[in-house]
């Protein structure tokens, strides 16, 4: 069983995503996106806000997202943050 849950993790995303009012992640696919996105990032050298100790790039991406280490922006977001 996946421990966090889809759910505790689209219920968390959306917490620190400082729009309670307009959630970021409605899905399941959108978390698995992010997730993979972030295991990628991880994988090519990006810093990690937790050590290695072992552990899968997806384990580590799964537990940032969930901890609100890294945020998921939406379609609108990520384009305008990067102009």
């Amino acid at each position: 069983m996946l421990r966090p849950s889809y759910n505790d993790l689209i219920n968390s995303a959306n917490k620190y995503s400082g729009h309670p009012e307009r959630p970021t992640v409605q899905s399941r696919y959108s978390i698995v996106i992010a997730s993979a996105k972030r295991a990628r990032q991880i994988v090519a050298g990006m810093d990690s806000s937790q050590e290695d100790d072992g552990r899968k790039p997806l384990s580590v991406a799964i537990d940032e997202i969930y901890q609100g280490k890294v945020q998921i922006l939406s379609d609108e977001e990520g384009s305008e943050e990067k102009n």
